[in-house]
This record gives C-alpha cells, structure tokens and sequence, in this order.
C-alpha cells in the first residue's frame, strides 16, 4: 500500500532477508544469556568512519551544494535508493535520476566532501532498523542513537566491540511446524507494554525452529517460517507505509486529560491532528502534556526542527516522570526522534517518516500508538531549502509544489486499522504548525487543515492573557465528534453530546456579547444576557482552563471533566432561574463564586466529590441572594 509522495521502493525490497532481518547469529537458538554476544549490525552509517578502498567504476561525486549532492548515475540506481557518499560514508537517498547522474539529498553535514570523491549505492531504500528495544531511546532523523550533552542532543559514536547486552524475555506462542501467514503472532515479548513477534509482512510458510522460552537479544534468531529466519529486530523502509488488512472507523476516543480537547474538540484514536499557533502559544507546552497523559499504548515524539535545549528538557522530564499506567517510568514506552535545528537540516525530512514507520510497528502489535510531529512547518521548510537549490520552480510562498502531497501522505499513514494478524491497533497522529507570524493562510498551514480531522487552533490572546491550554473555541474544530457521540451514547452515556453541545453554545454567546460589552457596557444588557457573559467567565475559568503545573490538575479523567461541566451548568442555571424570578442581576453577579473556580485544582485528577461539594456551597450563597 502506497500513499501519494510515497513513491514505493524496489519491489524485490521485501524478499531480501537482508532487508527484514539483520544476518543470523550462528547460535541462532541459543538464549542470549548463555552466548558470545555478536556485534550489533547498523543500518546507516556514522560520519567519520573509513570505507573501502576506491574502486575505478565506482560512480563518483560530481557536485556538492550543501545537502545536495550530483553523483555519476549506474544503471543499477533507483529513486530512493540509499547512498553513502566519501570516505567519511555520509549517508544519502536518490531523489532524482536524470540521463548519467543523479541528484542524492544528504542527511550529514557535507563539508569536507568534493567532486572525485568515491560514492556508493547500497541497492535498497532508506531503511531503519525496528526492534522492541525502541522503547525508552533517543534517536536522531535516521534512528542512529543519540545522548544528552548539557543542554543539547548529540550523535553516539560506536565503537568497535559496541554490544548492545539488553535481552527480552520471549515466550513462544505458536507450535512447531504450524502454517503461519504474515501477521501470526509466533510469541510474545517481555516489556512494559505488551510486545509480540509477529510473522514480518511478505512471509508464510511453516514454522520451524521456534525458540524455547527465554532471554534473548533483540537480533537472535527465533523462528524460522518458510525457510527465512525472523527476528525481534527487522528493517523497513521508511518510506513505505506497513501493510494493513483492512482501516476501521475512529470511534474510540484517545483520551488526552485535557479539558479543552476532551470536551470541545475530541480525537478519534487513529485520527490526525493539526495544532497550528505563532510563537509563544504553548505548542510544545500542549503536545508534551498529551504525550504524558494520553491514555495511548506507546507514544512516539518527534522532534523536527525544534531548538536543542527545548528537546534536552522533554527527554529529562519525561524520564523523570511515572507512568500512571504501569507505575515505572513513562519513558519506558516513549521513543523519541529528535532532529533539532542545531542537527543537519535534511535528516528534518527524513524524521516524520521514521516517526510513522516506528508507529506501525507497534501498531501492527495491536497496540494504540500516538504520533506527534513538532512541527510540521520545521520540516516543510527543508523541503522548501532542498528544492531550491534543485532548482525547482518555487509554488506558493516558495514551497515545492508538491508540498500538499506531502503532508497528505504523512497524515495519511494515520489510521485505525485490522493488523494483518486480525488484532485492532491504531496510530493517532498529532502534528504542530508554526505559521510565521500566526499567519494561518499560508501554504503549510492552509494545507495541513485540509487533510486532518481535527484542528486545535492556539489563540496569541488566550495564551498571552496566561489560559492554558489557549485552544481557541471559535476557530478549532473536531470532524470526529459526531462518530465518538454515538460511541458514547451506545456505551450508555447519551449525554456526552449534550454537555459538549451546551458548553459550546455558551461559549459561542459569551463570545458574542463580549463585543457588545466593551460597546455599551455590561449594565446595558439585558438580565439574562448579563448572566450568559458570567456563564462564559465560570465555563472558562472552572473548566476549559487547566493548569500543567499543578498535581491535581495537569489530568483530568473524564468523570472530573463531566462534574466540573454539570457542576458549572447547574450553578448557571439556577442564576437564570433567579433574575427570571425578579432577583437583580448586580445582586447574583455579586455571589463569590470562588469555590466554583478552584474545584479544578481542590479536586484530584480523577475526584468528583470536591467539585459536587464546591457547587452546593455556590448554589447555598445563591440561594441567600434571593
């Protein structure tokens, strides 16, 4: 299955083994606490280490331009093919082929590279190695290791004997000499989230040689299906989305703990996200909260573009912070792809569809993955700097003119789905959008709103008035709420909708009064109207605004979201009923609503009798008003 800006690789990719799975150990079913453990393989080279000697016919650079790089083109070169360039072995991938050379795109700085210098097509497509031992790493564009220095990310260089000693303990789960297909599950795999070995895409036959139960590194051999060996470690190309059997409808809602999100603007899991707003907004402050809280299975960070020292912290706070589901650290089940601005620029581009493709693999697990991209823009604009120095004739803004189909193809490997093992998993894919200047025509933005399913727009007033999260009401929307309403109300809660309903339609009256408030002035409008603005000041301050600093409030489960919700509505409208009986409305205005205004942060992340408590101590002072 392909999507459009995807081009698929070599077909005869997958029939490899040398593709899917690293070279077979000679002990291939001797648990790895018993052997010599081999040297891991690598995908892709580090800048600065040696090559092999040149070779006469070996086709040759021709041009360098920073990350654009004219090679002399053999016969035997495809779009995509993956390149490594000098005697440093820069890794690079082919992205035009025309007459006797080639254009390559190279993900390391080019420096010290120059014409006549040796290049080498490798025959396959970027590919990066997948294995369970994913979880709790830091990884560049390409998924080459990466360690903290000080406040920046930097490039772990292997050395000569550099082992990778981790095992995982396998427990086999099917028999031996059974037929399997692609997507059997074979066994299971000890971690903190639920990890299975699965038959690779593309293979069936009997299965033969099925390891005993046992510790075993990521690249021992466990079982053989039709005459190919499988491991926990496999390659896959990037650019080619895993298959599927078949999508389902998103009806399941991905439940974030935040507030704004969860009630206004609910996401579907396997659905895609746009979270567009100008510098200072609290993009980042908001997608790191929803990787901390959101109830997804594996959560898979990319960080495309962003400064160094602003991903340093992410990594630090989430290996500091515990894992409400499994009481370990949340780092344990978060990979983190990190491609900041300090890194080669064009590794940005390659980084979103590492990110996907590390998310399939888990999903075809059966496990619900989230996907977040900060940002979106960051990577576009690489796309934009490549295609100039192409040559390309710039499109709107200078953009290439195939940056719709671009992001088109990223957000589309977004998806509920039936694995080809008939388990449900699903990748949720959640991207950020810095419009220079909050500028949401322009191209990355205007395009990106066409193709997710939901938008949370961040508001510059909201977020510089100090309301996190500043998720504007007015300009976000959720194509997903319907199909999640009737979710609900067939899980037996019909008043889901409703509570969402009415919640908006008071935000959208406070809204429309507010300019007829700074008009006129809050004593010239009617009673009710006056208490529609005061309903809009409680809906605002008791509930859509969050604190991420705060224990009891940086989650909110779904039952504190739906009590401070019936909570403030309630109080509503028991004020209407008040000045529709007679009573002033400068004498309800008057009533101290405090108590309302901090259930939020007196109520644990999941309590409900404080907030019950904070409402009938307002409705008490309502009623001594009359």
């Amino acid at each position: 299955m392909t999507t459009p800006g995807n081009p698929a690789p070599h077909e005869d990719t997958l029939a490899q083994a040398r593709h899917d799975n690293p070279a077979p150990h000679e002990d291939t079913l001797t648990p790895a606490r018993h052997d010599n453990p081999a040297p891991h393989e690598t995908t892709l080279p580090r800048a600065g280490h040696g090559g092999p000697g040149d070779g006469a016919d070996r086709p040759r650079v021709l041009r360098v331009a920073g990350p654009l790089v004219e090679i002399t083109c053999p016969s035997t070169a495809a779009m995509h093919d993956l390149v490594v360039l000098g005697a440093a072995r820069l890794p690079g991938e082919v992205v035009a082929i025309h007459g006797d050379a080639a254009t390559v795109q190279a993900y390391e700085y080019t420096g010290a590279l120059a014409p006549g210098h040796p290049a080498e097509l490798r025959g396959h497509p970027l590919s990066v190695r997948l294995a369970p031992d994913l979880l709790g790493g830091v990884f560049d564009g390409l998924l080459r290791p990466l360690h903290r220095a000080g406040d920046l990310l930097t490039a772990v260089e292997p050395s000569a004997g550099d082992v990778d000693r981790r095992t995982w303990v396998f427990t086999p789960r099917a028999a031996e000499g059974t037929e399997v297909a692609a997507g059997d599950v074979l066994g299971e795999i000890g971690a903190r989230v639920p990890l299975r070995l699965l038959v690779p895409p593309g293979r069936s036959g009997r299965a033969t040689g099925i390891a005993a139960a046992g510790e075993y590194r990521a690249d021992a051999v466990l079982a053989v299906v039709g005459g190919e060996a499988v491991r926990m470690a496999q390659l896959w190309p990037v650019r080619r989305p895993r298959p599927v059997a078949r999508r389902l409808p998103g009806d399941v809602p991905l439940t974030t703990g935040q507030r704004a999100v969860d009630l206004l603007f609910p996401v579907a899991r396997g659905s895609t996200v746009a979270v567009p707003g100008g510098f200072g907004t609290g993009k980042t402050m908001l997608l790191q909260q929803i990787a901390k809280w959101c109830d997804a299975d594996v959560i898979v960070y990319v960080g495309c573009g962003e400064r160094g020292n602003e991903m340093a912290d992410v990594i630090e706070e989430l290996a500091e912070l515990t894992d409400p589901r499994s009481g370990g650290r949340l780092a344990e089940r978060t990979v983190t792809i990190a491609n900041t601005s300090n890194m080669p620029m064009m590794a940005r581009e390659a980084s979103v569809h590492t990110g996907a493709t590390v998310a399939e693999y888990f999903r075809d697990m059966g496990l619900d993955v989230v996907l977040i991209a900060d940002s979106t823009s960051r990577w576009a604009e690489a796309l934009r700097e490549f295609a100039s120095r192409m040559g390309e004739l710039p499109a709107e803004e200078g953009y290439p003119a195939g940056l719709a189909s671009r992001l088109a193809a990223f957000y589309e490997r977004g998806a509920a789905v039936r694995t080809l093992g008939g388990a449900s998993g699903s990748v949720t894919v959640i991207g950020a959008v810095s419009p220079p200047g909050g500028d949401r025509t322009e191209p990355v933005t205007a395009h990106t709103e066409r193709f997710v399913r939901c938008l949370w727009s961040l508001d510059r007033d909201l977020a510089y008035a100090r309301h996190y999260p500043a998720v504007s009401w007015s300009e976000s929307f959720s194509r997903d709420a319907p199909a999640l309403a009737a979710a609900y109300a067939r899980a037996g809660e019909p008043e889901w909708a409703e509570r969402r309903g009415r919640v908006a339609r008071q935000l959208a009256e406070a809204d429309r009064l507010a300019d007829l408030v700074e008009l006129v002035g809050i004593t010239a409008l009617p009673p009710r109207e006056r208490i529609s603005v005061l309903a809009g000041r409680l809906l605002r301050e008791a509930v859509i605004q969050q604190s991420a600093l705060s224990p009891a409030d940086a989650y909110s489960a779904p039952e504190k979201t739906a009590a401070l919700v019936e909570a403030v509505v309630t109080v509503v409208d028991r004020c209407l009923e008040l000045v529709d009986s007679g009573v002033e409305a400068e004498a309800v205005e008057a009533v101290d609503f405090t108590p309302l205004l901090r259930a939020r942060e007196t109520a644990g992340p999941a309590e409900t009798a404080p907030v019950v408590a904070a409402r009938d101590t307002v409705l008490a002072r309502l009623a001594e008003a009359a």
